[in-house]
């Protein structure tokens, strides 16, 4: 087996949709004699910034030195990126190996038809796991991929910390169709006696989570209240803020990420880092904070004109980054480029991007199946607004158009991931902008 061939077999398993449950993944990390068990892990899930607040976790600890993995999902331009070591994606080669290893095991599991066939994310999962555990980490920042309690992430038992960075309605078909629901199902991977943070505002959500941790017996700690911050100055480069909590105490220190909702997620990330109770010294918490990468997220890839992408994929994602276009680029002739999955709430979407927006082109997000009809969207658009709008299926040419409206002012991709991770690709690997 190849690479190319491996992929197209983890690939193979998203015919078997989202199934939630538990009881695959633990049969095959069984078959590896439970990898999982040995891991260090901080666990984090939410609606948003959940990615984001694993980037500043993974970061810190690399900087201070311990050996650190992470996993997240969904990845920007190479399958490879959802599960890194020290920063550095796993091989090709390690991957093919595990795939060739694990595949067996899925095999008789499917063909047992117990259980049924595991899915995508279940065998990345497992893949990722056992990577981890081979290569002997120190720490592994885990993301959920959805909701929490089913999730097949949450085979992990005995977590450092458990995070939620929020919740809002989202997947409202498999997590519930209210706040509460879905704040129940993130709460899933609150552990007994384990500590856990939120940075969670909304009331109904809050209740939830709080319930839920006191039967764990599982103290609950907030961002904004027990770790509280505030905002300092800001540029195109970055921006800085001070923070204060129980074992953090920094003042005037700089991320390279825009939005002040990056604000929070480092905040949650130095919370969660504390709650684990791993000891950091303040300038090692400053210089992690100060080197995180996290591509993708109001990431600036050219100047002439200025092009930001973003991986805005919900409502309230779509309102982070609204702020963000109002906050720290020019006004005037901001040209947003749009190309949304069919199954989110689009007319909320757009009504979170109106404001900051003076025209749209839209495009087809480069999904085969779940992609919106762009056509659809842009009549949407216009019977929420008079701004102008325009639909372009093909993304290079929705990208160029947006160019030539956006002279002069700012340019936005956006809409979901896999809009962003090709106009990336198109952008610096392609130089589908340049004018030469």
């Amino acid at each position: 087996m190849d690479y190319r061939e491996a992929l197209q077999w983890i690939h193979s398993r998203e015919r078997f949709g989202i199934k939630p449950g538990l009881d695959r993944i633990r049969c095959i990390l069984e078959e590896f004699s439970n990898p999982h068990r040995e891991l260090n892990v901080i666990h984090i899930g939410g609606t948003n910034g959940k990615g984001s607040t694993a980037a500043f976790a993974a970061s810190i600890l690399r900087e201070a030195g311990f050996k650190t993995g992470l996993y997240t999902s969904p990845y920007l331009e190479s399958f490879t990126n959802r599960m890194a070591v020290d920063g550095r994606d796993v091989t090709a080669k390690t991957l093919t190996s595990l795939v060739e290893q694990v595949k067996p095991v899925v095999d008789r599991i499917s063909a047992a038809g117990t259980l049924g066939p595991p899915t995508e994310f279940e065998v990345v999962t497992a893949l990722a796991l056992l990577h981890f555990s081979r290569a002997q980490v120190d720490y592994l920042v885990l993301e959920v991929g959805l909701g929490g309690r089913l999730d097949a992430t949450n085979v992990v038992e005995s977590p450092l910390v458990s995070v939620i960075t929020n919740v809002s309605l989202e997947h409202t078909d498999i997590l519930g169709d209210t706040v509460a629901k879905i704040a129940a199902e993130k709460a899933g991977i609150i552990k007994e006696g384990v500590p856990a943070l939120t940075a969670s505002r909304d009331p109904e959500a809050l209740e939830v989570l709080t319930r839920i941790a006191t039967e764990r017996s599982a103290p609950l700690y907030r961002v904004g209240a027990d770790y509280t911050f505030e905002t300092g100055r800001k540029s195109l480069k970055g921006q800085f803020f001070s923070c204060r909590g129980r074992g953090v105490s920094l003042e005037n220190v700089f991320i390279p990420l825009l939005g002040e909702h990056q604000v929070q997620n480092a905040v949650t990330a130095l919370a969660a880092l504390d709650l684990a109770g791993i000891p950091l010294a303040e300038g090692l918490l400053r210089q992690g904070l100060k080197t995180v990468s996290w591509p993708g997220r109001l990431e600036i890839l050219q100047e002439d004109p200025l092009v930001v992408i973003d991986a805005a994929h919900n409502p309230d994602s779509m309102r982070n980054l609204g702020q963000a276009l109002e906050e720290y680029f020019p006004r005037g002739n901001r040209v947003v480029v749009l190309g949304i999955l069919g199954d989110k709430s689009i007319p909320d979407m757009l009504r979170n991007i109106l404001s900051a927006a003076d025209r749209f082109v839209v495009t087809r997000a480069l999904h085969p199946t779940r992609a919106a009809e762009p056509q659809a969207v842009a009549a949407e658009i216009g019977r929420l607004t008079s701004k102008p709008v325009e639909a372009l299926p093909d993304l290079t040419e929705a990208l160029r158009r947006g160019r030539d409206l956006a002279e002069g002012g700012t340019l936005c991709v956006t809409g979901s991931f896999y809009t962003i991770s090709e106009a990336r690709r198109l952008m610096v690997e392609e130089r589908v902008l340049s004018r030469g």
